[in-house]
């Protein structure tokens, strides 16, 4: 039951949270459209589902961080950032896979 209690907060708190999911949501049926073998639709599949997990992840740190508290702190905005990096790194890696298999 935790996990979808934090998949529900992280949807009502967390607006990137909600833009990916709509992103999946549009982008997994056409998964089934593609013309590609079944290891190409599992890594499609599996690009967008990284993205959402990494998402979860970043929100779980930045709440951790504010509820250690609001002032600003070197340290804190270090591993907000990093979140954000790895959520960015994420969204490149998902778009060169569907590049990849959409393309060749």
């Amino acid at each position: 039951m935790n996990a979808v209690s934090g998949l529900k907060a992280c949807w009502i708190n967390e607006s990137a949270f909600r833009q990916e999911v709509m992103l999946c949501l549009v982008l997994y049926p056409f998964i089934f459209f593609v013309n590609a073998t079944s290891v190409e639709k599992a890594l499609l599949f599996s690009s967008l589902t990284l993205v959402v997990i990494v998402e979860l992840i970043n929100s779980a740190i930045e709440c951790t961080i504010d509820r250690i508290g609001l002032e600003h702190n070197e340290l804190s905005g270090r591993a907000k950032d990093m979140g954000a990096a790895a959520v960015m790194m994420t969204l490149f890696m998902m778009m060169g896979v569907w590049l990849c298999v959409l393309l060749y």
